[in-house]
């Protein structure tokens, strides 16, 4: 019953396939090879969209470099306070921006609301010396509540951050999970919502290890910024052709949306159980997290049986469903409820 994170997970087999079938032979390193150039149109096809894309092998090393292109070192990026860039990231956006600095925003379930965006927005005075404007709004998706902005909510922010003068990038850590929950399809959640720079997250969805950093739109020019960045900051994988391939066997028949699929159910059946046993859901369930405020000897109860779970800042637990996530894990996990 581990429920402790998703990158806990053990890597889908048709991805540990597909690393096997490109290990055949000589290939030309540093993403001049084909399966970079596959994974780069399938992206494209994905999306609906041309759009310029490089790889990575973390989460991190995405979105510090995505914010890199984005946010010079005396400006600033508008994120959640409990965003992962802010919390969970040891400072990597600020050294990779070479200092600049994040702004923080409170916002039920973690998320970005318009109401606390506008003000920052309007407070925002370039001439003012003694200011560190902001340059970048950066969303998650999914939020680290577990919460999902729809569509319409990403348009709107968007649009105040555009009018403003700001770029915009999504941590898509989670993105299949948002994409699952709310039905969207990848181009209406990310550029045509106004979406500019995309960390795409496949690790946390059963990859051993890919990410990738899209650029849409006008955005597409600085890809020889990016991967200037990419090479200096020590994330160019020589052998790149294992990270696309990973990215292919996941894009293939829909895989990455499958995976997904299951990790939300899992994560709606636990909810359920927990509800039923008298504990209180501290966020919605809107993806493959699960943030509960357990009663008494509960989470005592839960370890006893073998679940593996955090303690969460807010007071509440959160258990976090995967695509290998089994129904016995779910069960068991209800069971220890009594």
């Amino acid at each position: 019953m581990n429920f402790a994170s998703d990158t806990s997970a053990p890597a889908h087999h048709k991805v540990l396939e597909a690393v096997l079938a490109a290990n055949q032979g000589y290939a030309p390193s540093y993403g001049a090879d084909p399966w970079t150039a596959k994974a780069c149109t399938a992206l494209c096809d994905l999306f609906e969209t041309e759009l310029a894309v490089t790889f990575v092998n973390s989460g991190t090393a995405a979105n510090a470099l995505a914010l890199s292109i984005l946010c010079p070192p005396d400006g600033a990026t508008i994120c959640h306070e409990n965003a992962h860039i802010n919390r969970d990231e040891r400072g990597a956006p600020e050294f990779y921006t070479h200092g600049g600095k994040l702004l923080l925003l409170p916002g039920a379930h973690d998320k970005i609301s318009a109401t606390n965006l506008e003000p920052l927005l309007g407070a925002i005075n370039r001439s003012f010396v003694h200011e560190t404007p902001a340059d970048v709004l950066s969303l998650s998706q999914l939020g680290e509540a577990g919460a999902a902005y729809d569509v319409t909510e990403i348009v709107c922010l968007c649009d105040l951050a555009h009018a403003a003068g700001l770029h915009t990038h999504m941590d898509g850590a989670r993105l299949a999970n948002a994409l699952v929950s709310t039905k969207a399809t990848p181009a209406d959640m990310t550029w045509r919502a106004g979406i500019d720079v995309l960390s795409f997250g496949f690790t946390k969805n059963g990859a051993m290890g890919a990410e990738a950093v899209i650029l849409f739109g006008k955005m597409a020019k600085r890809l020889d910024t990016l991967e200037a960045r990419r090479k200096r900051g020590g994330h160019m994988p020589p052998k790149q052709r294992f990270v696309a391939a990973q990215v292919l066997a996941m894009l293939q028949d829909g895989l990455w949306l499958e995976l997904a699929t299951h990790a939300n159910t899992q994560a709606s059946a636990l909810a359920d159980g927990f509800s039923h046993a008298g504990a209180k859901l501290q966020h919605p369930v809107q993806g493959n997290e699960v943030f509960v405020c357990l009663r008494g000897g509960q989470a005592a109860a839960l370890r006893k049986a073998g679940a593996q779970f955090y303690d969460w800042p807010d007071g509440s637990a959160r258990f976090v469903t995967n695509w290998n996530t089994q129904k016995s894990d779910i069960h068991a996990a209800i069971a220890a409820l009594g």
